[in-house]
C-alpha cells in the first residue's frame, strides 16, 4: 500500500479559549493510503494536554515521511501488524490515529459498507451532540449562546472553565449562561484549570445550576487528588487529559464516573473500540471529544456514536474553511449515511 498526506490548515469561525490557551487556527494532515485502486483517508490533528509539550504538523510530516516506507510492505487488511510497527516505532497519537482510520476507511469501501454497518451497530441510538462555550467574559459568553442557538437546535451546552482570574470569574460566566440559556443543560470542563479546593468548592456550586458532569477538574499529574474529590463531588467527574487510552482507564477507575474518549489520544479506531469496551466493564460512562478537527476525524469517531453516553463533537461546526463534508446535524443530533467507508467527500 501506499501513504500520502497532504497537510491543510482551518480557521475557526470563533477562536476557542481554554485553561491552556487559545486557539484559532489549526494545521492538521490529511492521511491517504492507496491499494487495489482504493483510497481510505484519515487525519491528525496536533494536541497537547500540558503548557509545555507542543506538536505541530511539522513534527507529524517529519514522523510519517520516516514510518511511510515501513508501512509499504503491507496491505490495508494487516492492522494487527501495522499497529504493532506503529507502537514500537513511538509515533505520535494523533498520526496512528489517521493510519488507522485510513485502514478501516480502505476496508469499509472495499466491502461497500459505513462502517456503523459494518461493525453491526444502531444507527437510531444516537445522544444530542454538545457545543462548546470558550472561557471569556460573561458578556462574549451570551453572545457565543447566541450564536450556537442561531446556527443550531442546540441539546446541550459544554462550558470551559478554569479562567486565570479564578472561581469566581468561572461562575460569573456560568451564571450568565444560565440566565440567557435557562433550560438547556450544561456540562463543565475545566481542563486541569482547578486545584483541589477549588474543585471542591465548585462541584457543590455548579451542581446547583443544572450541570450534569465535571470534566478533567484537576490538572494533569494531579490524578493522586482525584479520590478525595470523587468523595466530595455531589457531579460525576470526568477525566479527559488524564486518560489517553485503555491501559490509563484501569488505573483511573476506582475515583472517576466517566472518560472523554478522543481519537487523536487514543490512536485510532481500533484503540477507541478497545476503550468503550475497558470502560463499558468498568462501569464507566463515556463521551467523545475533539481538538480542532475537521468534518473527516469528527465523522470518523460519528460511526461509534452508538457507544457514546455522551457526544462532544462539535469542533468541524466552528470552522470557517473545512475542507471535508461528512456526518450531518439534524435536530441537534449527528446523522449517520449510508455511504461506504467513512462517508466523508470533499468539500
Amino acid at each position: 500500500m501506499l501513504i500520502s498526506f497532504q497537510p491543510f490548515t482551518v480557521h475557526k469561525r470563533f477562536p476557542l479559549t481554554i485553561s491552556r490557551g487559545t486557539t484559532v487556527e489549526n494545521t492538521n494532515l490529511w492521511v491517504k493510503i492507496e491499494s487495489e485502486g482504493i483510497e481510505g483517508w484519515g487525519e491528525a490533528s496536533p494536541f497537547s494536554v500540558t503548557k509545555d509539550k507542543k506538536i505541530n504538523a511539522e513534527i507529524l510530516q517529519q514522523e510519517l515521511i520516516e514510518i511511510s516506507y515501513s508501512l509499504e510492505q503491507f496491505t490495508p487488511l494487516q492492522r494487527q501488524e501495522i499497529e504493532t510497527v506503529l507502537l514500537e516505532s513511538n509515533l505520535t497519537s494523533s498520526l496512528r490515529a489517521a493510519i488507522n482510520t485510513a485502514l478501516y476507511d480502505w476496508l469499509g469501501k472495499k466491502v461497500n459498507l459505513p462502517l456503523w454497518k459494518l461493525w453491526g451497530l444502531n444507527s437510531d441510538r444516537l445522544v444530542p451532540i454538545s457545543v462548546t462555550i470558550g472561557i471569556s467574559s460573561p458578556e462574549k459568553a451570551v453572545e457565543r449562546v447566541r450564536n450556537w442557538l442561531d446556527f443550531m437546535d442546540v441539546k446541550l451546552l459544554k462550558i470551559k472553565l478554569g479562567s486565570r482570574d479564578g472561581i469566581e470569574a468561572d461562575k460569573a460566566m456560568i451564571l450568565a449562561i444560565r440566565q440567557e440559556a435557562p433550560t438547556l443543560p450544561l456540562t463543565v470542563d475545566a481542563n486541569g484549570g482547578w486545584m483541589l479546593k477549588d474543585a471542591i468548592n465548585m462541584s457543590d456550586w455548579l451542581a446547583k445550576q443544572n450541570v450534569k458532569y465535571i470534566e478533567q477538574p484537576l490538572n494533569v499529574g494531579d490524578e493522586g487528588n482525584l479520590s478525595e474529590l470523587y468523595e466530595r463531588s455531589p457531579l460525576p467527574i470526568f477525566v479527559d487529559e488524564s486518560c489517553f487510552n485503555s491501559e490509563d482507564i484501569i488505573k483511573l477507575s476506582p475515583c472517576i464516573h466517566g472518560i472523554n474518549i478522543k481519537l487523536m489520544k487514543a490512536g485510532g479506531l481500533t484503540e477507541v473500540m478497545r476503550m468503550i469496551s475497558v470502560a463499558k466493564a468498568c462501569k464507566l460512562e463515556i463521551m467523545y471529544g475533539c481538538y480542532s478537527d475537521s468534518s473527516l476525524a469528527n465523522t470518523a469517531m460519528s460511526h461509534l456514536a452508538p457507544y457514546a453516553n455522551y457526544l462532544d463533537l462539535d469542533s468541524h461546526l466552528n470552522l470557517i474553511d473545512d475542507p471535508f463534508q461528512g456526518v450531518n446535524i439534524k435536530e441537534g443530533k449527528l446523522m449517520l449515511n449510508d455511504l461506504p467507508g467513512l462517508g466523508v467527500k470533499l468539500s
